[in-house]
């Protein structure tokens, strides 16, 4: 049973949820502002953030699960109670392993809406015990997406006001050996 209650309110204030570990994953290839605002507002919610990498043997990332993995580390330095891993398999299961209650996922419009939604049932009726708590994002973040911003970048374009600046600097790299 959660202990506190208290979150950060538009006003500065606090309230927190609760006490528990939650769990916030996708590929994170790579992170955008958009990513690092559900990040931010979980940890003012919950103790306890893991940001969880999936690693997908079917795609074709950008960056490897490694320099993915020091990204969304370097860009979360200094949030308390976030931690950031990598997992294999099914989120939800992964979710189990760590013995998270809450599943965090962030939406950008009615579309993710649902998709998301479509998840959250299934994983639901694989693990009755985890709840998907969704955050919409910030409007001015609506249109940001890792997909956008490694097209904007694959062409030389600026992606400062997408990705956070660790990330804008391993896109020049990346590009740069192409």
């Amino acid at each position: 049973m959660p202990q506190s209650m208290e979150a950060t309110n538009e006003s500065g204030g606090t309230r927190r949820l609760g006490n528990q570990l939650v769990v916030y994953g996708g590929s994170f290839d790579p992170v955008t502002i958009g990513h690092l605002d559900v990040i931010r507002r979980a940890s003012a919610l919950f103790d306890r953030v893991i940001v969880a990498l999936g690693k997908h043997p079917t795609r074709n990332p950008l960056f490897t699960v490694d320099e993915r993995m020091e990204l969304l580390r370097e860009v979360t330095r200094g949030m308390p109670g976030v931690e950031v891993t990598a997992f294999e398999g099914l989120l939800i299961h992964f979710c189990k392993s760590v013995g998270a209650r809450v599943l965090v996922r962030g939406l950008r419009a009615a579309t993710d809406f649902e998709y998301e939604l479509q998840i959250a049932h299934a994983n639901s009726d694989l693990e009755p015990g985890i709840d998907t708590i969704f955050l919409p994002t910030r409007t001015n973040y609506g249109f940001i997406s890792a997909s956008l911003v490694r097209e904007i970048a694959s062409h030389g374009g600026d992606v400062s006001k997408y990705a956070p600046r660790p990330v804008c600097e391993a896109l020049i790299r990346k590009h740069a050996k192409r």
